[in-house]
């Protein structure tokens, strides 16, 4: 598997192949299901910008009114769900907002 340049922003997801796409292209990556109205989802981003900017990890973001197929695919039932993924593979699972040393702890572990 070839890597390739860890943006060091969030990267908006637009359809399930650009998420795979990214999935296959990094090591790591956090992908962010979140809803715009979700007030959880709203805390969360600068912890997300952070890791984004701060770690090994790729962050994605996926916005579940536009992407509802993508959401039910992945078994997302609320926001924010953020799915941590090693090399391909989903090593983890969070439902609700979560602290930036627990998130960025995981990342370290799997980068």
């Amino acid at each position: 598997m070839s890597q390739t340049e860890i943006p060091d922003e969030p990267i908006t997801i637009d359809s399930e192949s650009h998420l795979q796409e990214v999935l296959d292209q990094h090591g790591v990556v956090l992908v962010d299901f979140y809803a715009d109205w979700c007030g959880p989802c709203q805390m969360l981003e600068p912890i997300l910008e952070e890791l984004a900017a701060d770690t090994d990890a790729v962050v994605a973001k996926v916005d579940v009114d536009e992407h509802q197929g993508l959401a039910a695919a992945n078994a997302v039932q609320g926001v924010p769900t953020m799915l941590l993924y090693a090399d391909g593979q989903q090593a983890g699972r969070h439902v609700g907002a979560k602290p930036a040393e627990q998130l960025r702890s995981e990342i370290d572990s799997l980068a």
